[in-house]
């Protein structure tokens, strides 16, 4: 545990995209992460996702700011973007940005903010130079990346961000992460995620979970979801229980459905074999922590897809599962063993400790 010296109090803005909840998730171990090493640290919590889906994962005070610093994709979702709208709302951003800037540039002088952590949002790191103050940034791909696969009408949006992210003083990398070479000084770090809160045995208890582990599935898609999961191929595993968030799931017998939103899916991992969901790196992460198999979709036209299948490839037990086998078939993947890592299971997974001690230790560093 750090402790204060000269009264001074860490004061730490933390802002992260808000669009489904995978950045917001990862971004809250790390301000966990850092309440636990300094107890005293001020935390400000900057996005649009949801209030109850950060205290699930920060176990101490912060103060928590609503605000969009950029769009991300706009998705009905997990699988299904709007590239129209989300274009739109870019720029529309883009010709507010300065009145955006200047009103968060005051609150970070008038609460003498010592250090930005941004997941990823592109227009942090001008606001943070204009204030004075250190900009750093975490993530496995940026925006620039994503936008550039979409076409020449995004290009002038792409430079605009490769213009915002090079004014960024450190990028910390992780595992499974696109090139990020827009950046000037990078730091790679191992995974990030949550940590199961509860005993076992108080959950299967709790939720009449009584298949064993080989057995248990947990479905997991992400802040978004997915619509129309076929539900009823669960009727020839009637002797197994799948474990879902999905508030729209039927009422199966051998369906458990989670709504109590102090429970999140890495609670309920260690109960599972496997865990199905779709490409996207904190479930991934979460899921490798705990040395689970994962059963992922693959999910095309996103250009991070490709890079987290080769990381549960190389890193993972796994399956990657076509869409069409998903919607369509008939599940029998789930009859199948999975495949080992072909590398194996070597990643680091301190990646928001390390990324926590090194705020904590620049905010030290520099005089109050």
């Amino acid at each position: 545990m750090t402790q204060l010296t000269n009264n001074k109090r860490p004061i730490i803005y933390l802002a992260a995209t808000g669009h489904g909840f995978g950045h917001a998730v990862r971004i809250s171990t790390v301000a966990d992460a850092i309440l636990k090493l300094c107890p005293d640290s001020l935390i400000i919590m900057v996005t649009t996702a949801p209030r109850w889906l950060l205290e699930s994962y920060i176990a101490g005070d912060f103060i928590y700011r609503p605000l969009a610093f950029d769009v991300g994709v706009i998705q009905s979702d997990s699988f299904t973007m709007d590239k129209v709208a989300t274009l739109k709302k870019i720029q529309e951003l883009y010709k507010k940005r300065e009145w955006l800037m200047a009103g968060e540039i005051n609150f970070l002088k008038t609460n003498k903010v010592d250090l930005i952590l941004a997941d990823i949002p592109p227009l942090m790191a001008p606001i943070a130079k204009l204030a004075g103050i250190p900009c750093w940034m975490m993530g496995n791909f940026g925006w620039d990346f994503i936008y550039q696969a979409w076409g020449e009408e995004w290009q002038e949006v792409v430079n605009w961000i490769r213009d915002c992210y090079q004014q960024c003083d450190r990028l910390f990398r992780f595992p499974m992460a696109e090139p990020m070479n827009t950046f000037n000084s990078i730091t790679d770090v191992g995974l990030t995620g949550g940590n199961h809160r509860y005993k076992i045995d108080d959950l299967r208890n709790n939720f009449n979970i009584n298949a064993p582990p080989e057995k248990t599935i947990l479905l997991t898609f992400g802040g978004l979801g997915l619509q129309e999961i076929p539900y009823a191929n669960l009727a020839q595993f009637s002797d197994w229980q799948f474990i879902t968030f999905d508030s729209n799931a039927p009422e199966l017998d051998n369906i458990i459905k989670i709504s109590n939103s102090i429970y999140r899916p890495v609670d309920f991992m260690p109960l599972c074999s496997r865990v199905i969901s779709k490409p996207g790196f904190s479930t991934f992460a979460e899921t490798m922590r705990l040395d689970i198999p994962i059963i992922s979709l693959v999910r095309n036209d996103f250009a991070e897809t490709p890079f987290l299948l080769e990381g549960i490839t190389n890193y993972a037990e796994h399956q990657i599962v076509e869409t069409d086998s998903f919607f369509q078939g008939s599940w029998d993947f789930l009859k199948q063993d999975t495949n080992p890592p072909k590398i194996g299971k070597i990643l680091a997974k301190d990646g928001a400790e390390v990324i926590a001690k090194a705020i904590l230790d620049r905010c030290f560093s520099e005089p109050k």
